[in-house]
């Protein structure tokens, strides 16, 4: 009986040991172990519980899948890739202590899938760890400006060349005057510093209403905007459920009346089932996909056939998955991943990369001077829905030239 009871115990442990060796391929950062030398670590700040939940958890599915993906070919120089999580919820006071966890935990590269407010202030800790790290979904053009950039990449492009196009588009329509609606994350703050003065330079901004994220009503925010009598509105927000009762309440209470939205409702395929029938048709959006290019058309195949023949591909998912492959790219011309500073420097020679998302023949570049990697303006899709709340592709009124900014 005794050797039973040492035999079962014997057992209860190995199975525990083996769980936790498990669970540390892809678990908060809390419970992963430093780097082996037969892997490569990526770590993986990803917001899967707060105001950029909406779009980072699109973003980090992909990011996966493209690991798996690189992992069933054999990995990178034949290590396969690891990957650890954290969760700063983009919380700019929250993001330095994940950084810095997933640093400890032995990230090599980063991928930091948050709001871009929180980036901004992950780049001094990037910095100091000389850790390479790729922003997938970050718009906010000074992520890869100086103070602190010399680590941090992003590859949209950013607010303030959405502004030019959006003003392209109300001029296109001839209108005069605009309100714009935001909520009250960091991320947003940040993007409406870049994108109003901006747009005050080609239409004049009669109203600016602000409300919470987790908000319930909107309804006397609009009614303001309602009677400032602006010709179009601007949706500026992360998405989720704050795009999906600001364009409900301005349908109900301004309809007919043209609004434009950041990438966030285009971009975010559960939110279109949950906005009355009919309420996206007058809204028009950042998409940055475009059904000509090549590479978009491909990644699109990769993911309905991973996830369903339903799955509608997004700019989140074509970023996510590029910024992998980046990264694979510099790793492997530096020899590894064992040198953060080499991969750094190898990311700086990447020039003319075919991206998945914007118009056919957008390419990505790096440099020591770039570190934000749209060539030119070519990224950028106005795109537009029908009454049923479905996508129609590249909005025909309206396109930025394909030109350097």
């Amino acid at each position: 009986m005794k050797s039973q009871r040492m035999l079962a115990l014997v057992g209860v442990a190995a199975l525990a040991v083996s769980l936790s060796a498990c669970a540390a391929d892809d678990s908060p950062s809390s419970t992963s172990s430093a780097t082996s030398g037969g892997e490569i670590v990526f770590g993986l700040d990803e917001d899967s519980t707060g105001p950029g939940a909406s779009y980072a958890t699109i973003a980090g599915k992909t990011i996966r899948m493209a690991v798996n993906e690189i992992n069933a070919a054999g990995g990178i120089g034949g290590k396969k890739i690891r990957i650890v999580v954290g969760n700063d919820e983009s919380d700019p006071t929250k993001t330095p202590t994940v950084v810095r966890k997933l640093v400890d935990d032995g990230a090599q590269v980063l991928l930091l899938d948050t709001g871009s407010g929180a980036v901004l202030q992950g780049k001094s800790v990037v910095k100091q760890a000389a850790i390479p790290a790729i922003a997938p979904t970050a718009v906010t053009t000074s992520v890869a400006l100086a103070p602190d950039n010399e680590f941090t990449y992003m590859l949209a492009n950013g607010v303030d060349q959405f502004a030019k196009a959006y003003c392209g588009a109300m001029q296109k329509e001839g209108h005069k005057s605009i309100a714009v609606l935001s909520d009250a994350s960091p991320a947003i703050n940040n993007i409406n510093k870049l994108i109003i003065p901006i747009l005050q330079g080609c239409v004049k901004v009669l109203a600016q209403e602000t409300a919470p994220v987790d908000v319930a009503d909107l309804t006397a925010q609009v009614a303001r905007i309602k009677e400032s009598g602006p010709d179009a509105v601007l949706v500026s927000s992360l998405g989720g459920n704050f795009e999906v009762l600001a364009q409900n309440t301005l349908f109900q209470q301004m309809p007919g009346v043209r609004r434009f939205s950041l990438a966030s409702i285009g971009n975010q395929p559960d939110s279109w089932s949950r906005v009355d029938k009919g309420a996206l048709a007058d809204v028009v959006y950042m998409g940055a996909l475009d059904k000509g290019n090549p590479k978009t058309a491909e990644l699109t195949k990769k993911l309905k056939k991973l996830n369903g023949n339903d799955y509608r591909l997004t700019a989140y998912d074509a970023q996510a998955y590029d910024s992998v492959y980046l990264m694979k790219q510099a790793i492997e011309a530096a020899g590894g991943a064992d040198n953060p500073t080499a991969v750094r420097d190898q990311l700086n020679k990447i020039s003319g990369y075919k991206a998945s998302f914007g118009q056919a023949g957008f390419t990505l570049s790096f440099s020591a001077d770039k570190h934000g990697g749209a060539d030119g303006l070519c990224g950028l899709v106005l795109s537009g829905f029908d009454k049923n709340n479905q996508p129609t592709g590249a909005w025909p009124e309206y396109q930025v030239p394909c030109k350097t900014n």
